[in-house]
């Protein structure tokens, strides 16, 4: 039977100067980091960030007069799991990264809400 076993990525494309600038955040500030990208067909560009062993964000460099912001719909933001909140909350601090925390209940975690520099809601998630 087929199915969905979760989410495999999620795509970003931007300009080239923005891509970097997002490319900096999710590696450095986040913790996600480079990993290795396909040649396409097509000659898209742009980097695969990987969490772990999973490359869980495609970034994409869109060239000239495909650059303006796409109409998403009514996606809110993009979640990941977390580790080491204190250390998080430094990173994002010493990079001036303004951020909202939320407690919740079920199940147990703290969530801090952000905007990576091409505008994206995110959401990361600390168990326990």
């Amino acid at each position: 039977m087929a199915g969905v076993q979760g989410i495999d990525h999620v795509n970003l494309s931007a300009p080239a100067e923005l891509l970097e600038r997002v490319r900096h955040f999710y590696v450095e500030i986040i913790g996600l980091h480079e990993g290795p990208r396909p040649t396409f067909r097509s000659g898209s560009r742009g980097y695969w960030l990987y969490a772990g062993a999973e490359p869980i964000m495609h970034l994409t460099s869109r060239g000239r007069g495909e650059a303006s912001a796409q109409d998403t719909g009514w996606l809110d933001h993009i979640a990941f799991a977390c580790t080491n909140l204190p250390a998080m909350r430094a990173k994002l601090d010493a990079a001036g990264v303004a951020y909202r925390i939320d407690v919740v209940d079920m199940p147990p975690q703290v969530q801090l809400f952000l905007t990576d520099p091409a505008g994206v809601g995110v959401e990361l998630n600390f168990r326990g």
